[in-house]
C-alpha cells in the first residue's frame, strides 16, 4: 500500500464528509483553516473577544482549551455570546486533554470535541514496564470503558470529534510497546479510532502533530497507510506543533503542512505561532490557497490506484528518513558536496555585482551562514572573459562560482575560461529532447578540465540521455531541473525533482540533486515575502524531508543578504544544516503559565547564538515531556510564576521562580558543556514579522 495516489501530481485524497455544526470538512469541501484562543476559558469576556478577532480574519474552527470542568462549563456562555455577536456559524471545539468529565461536559455546549489519546485517561509515570498480551488488551479495555460514553454522546447530539495525537505525549502504554516513535502516535489513534468505529460512530477527524517536520510528515504518511489497509476514510487535520516564532516557525510549519497537501493530504490546518492567533490565519490561508490550486488543476486527472505511488518511488521509504547517497565532489578548496556533508547554498548574483556579492557576504553576520556558491548568469562570450578574471580573497576558500549560461553559448567558447582555472567552476546550462548532441559536448568538455556540470533536465526528457550517463559516481555531473520553463507535466516541482531522483536511481547514479527555487516552478505568481517563503519551505523543505538535496539555491529573493538566510533557514527548518538554536516554542493557549511570546524572545536573545543546541519553551506540561525528549533543555511552566527546567525529557530543576529561571538555565547548560558566550561582534541577522 501506499499513503497517497501519486507523488509526482497532486491528487487529493478522498474521505468521507464531515459536519463539525453547519460546517463541512472533508469529502469535497476546500481545506478549513483552524486556530485556538489563548485566554483564560473561565474569563469568558476575553476569549470570546478573542473569538471574534479570530473569526474575524477568516479562522472557520476555533478551539478553546478546557482543562477541567469549571472551564468546560463555561464554553456553554462562551457559545451563547459568540453566536448573538453574529457568528453561530463558526463551529467551537473543546481541546481535552486529561479529564474524560471535562469532555463530557463540554460536548454539550460546543460542536467539537478534540481528544489526545496519550492523555486522555491515562496516567503518565514513565515507567519502563513490558506489557504482556494480557495486560495490553486490560489496558485497552478500560480505554474502551472510559472513552465509550463520550463517542455515545457525541453521536446522540451530532457533534464532531478530533483524535489528536502529539508526538510528546503517547501513553506510557504505547511508550513502552511502540517507543516515541511515529508508528507508536499512529497506535495510540487507532486504539480510539477502534473504539469510535465499534460505536458506528464516524463523525471523526485525525491528527498526528509533532513539532520535527520529518516526524509530522512520516506519522501522517503513516496513518493513511494504516487506515487504507482498514478501510477507513477519515479527514486529516494538518499542523507542527510548537513550530516557534516569525520567519521559523512560519517555514516548520509550511515544510510539515506543504508537503503532505502537495500529496493530496489535508483537510483543516493549523498554523501554531508563538504569536497572537491572528497572526496565524494569513498564513494558513497562503499555504491552503497554493494546494487548493494544485487541487483545482489536477481535479480532473483519473484517480489511480494507491499502489502506483509505491512503484513511483520504490526507492524511498516514505516513513523512515534516509538521506539519498551521492557521490562526494569537490566545489572548492574547503567545500565538498556528498552525503557527509550539509546541502550547500547557491544564491543568485549578477556579473556586475558579483564582487560586491562576495564581499558583503563574508561579513562577520554571515559567519554560520556562508554562501558558499555565487550564481552568475553569463549570456555573452564578454561574460565569459569578465568572469574569468574574478578572484575570490583568500579568507574565502569555501566560495566558488555558478555559471548561469545562455543556451547559445557553444562548448569552444568556455576553453579559454576553464583552461587552467581553479576548481571553482559549475556550469549550469538547459539541455531539451533535442540537445543530446551538445550535452556530449558539454560533458566532455568539464571532464577535459576538471569542473562541473550542473545538467537541468526535465524528467520527462531524462531518457534521452540515459545512454551518455553512466552509472553511479561521475566526478563531473550535477543533476538539476529545468528553470527557464515550466514543468509541464509533473504538476509541481516537488512531483518533479522525486521524479528526477527516481530516474537517477533506476540509472544507477549517485549524482547529487541542486534544488532551485525559481520563478519558472513557483506555485503562484505571487510577489510577497510570505510567498517566497512557503514556497521555499514546500518544495526544498519538503525534498530535504524526503532525504533528497545536495544544494539548494533561493532565486526568488532578489536580496542576496535575505536569500543565503532564507535558504538556511528551510534547513534549519528540515533539519537539514543547523546554523543556530533552534526552538521549540508552543503557540500559547488557556493552560500557558507566563506569556510565551515576550519569554521566547526574550530566551532567543539570550541564546539565539547556540549552533545546534535544541531548547524547548513550553507554557506548560500538556503535551508532555517528550517533546523535551526531542530538545536538548526544556523551560516548561510548572505552575503560576514558576518554572521548570529540563534535560531532555528529564525534569533536574522544579519550581523555580520566573525571575531565577533565564539564569538557572544558562548555568544549566553551561554544566552539560552547550553554553558559549555570545561573541559581540556577530549581530544575529532578523527579518521584520510585519514582511511575513
Amino acid at each position: 500500500m501506499s499513503y497517497c495516489a501519486s507523488r509526482s501530481h497532486t491528487l487529493r485524497r478522498r474521505t468521507i464528509g464531515v459536519m463539525v455544526g453547519n460546517l463541512g470538512v472533508g469529502g469535497d469541501q476546500p481545506i478549513r483553516l483552524q486556530s485556538m484562543t489563548t485566554s483564560d476559558t473561565q474569563d469568558v469576556a476575553a476569549t470570546v473577544r478573542q473569538s471574534i478577532a479570530l473569526a474575524e480574519v477568516g479562522c472557520e474552527i476555533i478551539r478553546i482549551t478546557a482543562p477541567n470542568v469549571a472551564a468546560a462549563r463555561c464554553l456553554r456562555d462562551i457559545r451563547t455570546q459568540f453566536s448573538a455577536a453574529g457568528f453561530a456559524h463558526v463551529p467551537l471545539v473543546a481541546d481535552i486533554h486529561f479529564l474524560p468529565a471535562a469532555a463530557m461536559e463540554a460536548v454539550e455546549h460546543v460542536e467539537k470535541v478534540r481528544v489526545n489519546p496519550g492523555n486522555y485517561a491515562d496516567k503518565k509515570k514513565f515507567a519502563v514496564k513490558e506489557y504482556s498480551d494480557a495486560d495490553y488488551d486490560s489496558e485497552l479495555q478500560r480505554l474502551h470503558d472510559l472513552f465509550s460514553p463520550l463517542v455515545i454522546r457525541s453521536k446522540t447530539l451530532g457533534r464532531a470529534m478530533r483524535i489528536g495525537t502529539n508526538h510528546g505525549s503517547l501513553s506510557d502504554r504505547i511508550m513502552n510497546r511502540y517507543g516515541d516513535t511515529p508508528l507508536g502516535m499512529v497506535e495510540s489513534a487507532l486504539e480510539f479510532l477502534r473504539i469510535a468505529r465499534a460505536h458506528d460512530y464516524h463523525a471523526i477527524m485525525l491528527s498526528m502533530k509533532a513539532s520535527n517536520p520529518k516526524v509530522m510528515i512520516q506519522a501522517y504518511r503513516l496513518l493513511v497507510d494504516r487506515m487504507q489497509q482498514e478501510d477507513m476514510h477519515y479527514p486529516l487535520h494538518l499542523g507542527v506543533t510548537e513550530a516557534g516564532d516569525g520567519e521559523d516557525g512560519r517555514i516548520k510549519s509550511a515544510i510539515g503542512i506543504g508537503s503532505l497537501l502537495l500529496d493530496g493530504l489535508g483537510d483543516t490546518i493549523r498554523v501554531s505561532l508563538t504569536e497572537d492567533s491572528v497572526y496565524e490565519i494569513p498564513v494558513a490561508r497562503a499555504i491552503a490557497d497554493k494546494a487548493m490550486q494544485q487541487w483545482r488543476e489536477n481535479h480532473a486527472a483519473a484517480p489511480r490506484p494507491l499502489t502506483l505511488a509505491a512503484a513511483e518511488n520504490a526507492e524511498l521509504d516514505p516513513y523512515h528518513f534516509t538521506r539519498r547517497l551521492t557521490t562526494t565532489l569537490p566545489l572548492a578548496p574547503t567545500c565538498l558536496v556528498g552525503p557527509a556533508q550539509p546541502p550547500r547554498v547557491i544564491v543568485p548574483t549578477t556579473l556586475n555585482a558579483l564582487a560586491a556579492t562576495s564581499q558583503s557576504l563574508a561579513a562577520p553576520k554571515f559567519k554560520d551562514t556562508p554562501a558558499e556558491g555565487l550564481l552568475v548568469p553569463i549570456n555573452t562570450e564578454a561574460d565569459l572573459a569578465a568572469v574569468a578574471e574574478f578572484k575570490f580573497s583568500a579568507d574565502q576558500p569555501g566560495q566558488f562560482l555558478v555559471l548561469d549560461l545562455n543556451s547559445q553559448l557553444s562548448p569552444i567558447a568556455l576553453e579559454s575560461t576553464l583552461a587552467g582555472a581553479p576548481r571553482r567552476f559549475m556550469l549550469t546550462r538547459e539541455f531539451g529532447p533535442a540537445d543530446l548532441t551538445i550535452f556530449s559536448q558539454f560533458l566532455t568538455l568539464v571532464r577535459r578540465h576538471g569542473q562541473l556540470l550542473a545538467a537541468q533536465i526535465a524528467p520527462e526528457d531524462f531518457p534521452v540521455y540515459t545512454p551518455l550517463l553512466g552509472p553511479l559516481g561521475d566526478a563531473s555531473l550535477i543533476f538539476t531541473l529545468a528553470t527557464r520553463h515550466s514543468t509541464p507535466t509533473s504538476g509541481h516541482a516537488l512531483g518533479a525533482y522525486r521524479q528526477l531522483a527516481k530516474n537517477l536511481t533506476e540509472l544507477g547514479s549517485q549524482a547529487p540533486i541542486w534544488i532551485r527555487n525559481t520563478s519558472a516552478n513557483a506555485l503562484q505568481d505571487d510577489p510577497t515575502y510570505l510567498s517566497r517563503l512557503l514556497e521555499a519551505s514546500f518544495l526544498s523543505g519538503s525534498l530535504l524531508c524526503d532525504g533528497l538535496g545536495d544544494l539548494i539555491s533561493i532565486e526568488t529573493e532578489p536580496d542576496v543578504g535575505r536569500a543565503t538566510l532564507l535558504a538556511y533557514n528551510v534547513l534549519q527548518g528540515a533539519g537539514a544544516r543547523l546554523s543556530k538554536t533552534e526552538f521549540v516554542a508552543c503557540p500559547s493557549c488557556g493552560r500557558t503559565l507566563f506569556d510565551l511570546q515576550s519569554t521566547t524572545q526574550r530566551i532567543r536573545a539570550q541564546t539565539g547564538h547556540l549552533k545546534g543546541v535544541k531548547l524547548a519553551i513550553m507554557g506548560c506540561i500538556v503535551n508532555g515531556p517528550g517533546e523535551m525528549a526531542d530538545a536538548d533543555f526544556g523551560y516548561v511552566g510548572g505552575a503560576p510564576g514558576k518554572i521548570n527546567l529540563y534535560v531532555g525529557k528529564n525534569c533536574v530543576q522544579y519550581n523555580i521562580p520566573e525571575a531565577e529561571a533565564d539564569a538557572r538555565l544558562i548555568a544549566l547548560m553551561r554544566e552539560h558543556g552547550k553554553w558559549a558566550e555570545p561573541e559581540s561582534s556577530v549581530a544575529t541577522p532578523t527579518v521584520n514579522r510585519n514582511s511575513l
